[in-house]
């Protein structure tokens, strides 16, 4: 999904992030808070390996080529701008 999402607070999140690339591309989650640069959110390298932080969390799916991040319970301090981004 791309835009704004707007939830309220406790609700669960997922935002969903899949890919055209080939091979075992190195996945990743960004977040950028307001007024600060983007920072890595969460990180995976090998299928099924899940990344997590904090209650975030994300697992790297080669066949279906997805890494949506979830949450269960979001908070106001979690709003920020989510970027999906891969490495080869």
């Amino acid at each position: 999904m791309d835009g704004q999402m707007t939830l309220p607070e406790g609700a669960a999140l997922t935002i969903n992030c899949t890919y055209s690339a080939t091979g075992y591309p190195i996945t990743f989650w960004y977040v950028q808070y307001p007024g600060e640069g983007p920072q890595v959110l969460l990180k995976a390298m090998k299928d099924n390996e899940k990344g997590t932080n904090k209650e975030s969390e994300a697992t790297y799916h080669k066949e279906s080529k997805s890494f949506h991040l979830e949450k269960a319970s979001v908070q106001d301090s979690d709003s920020a701008v989510y970027y999906c981004a891969l490495s080869d």
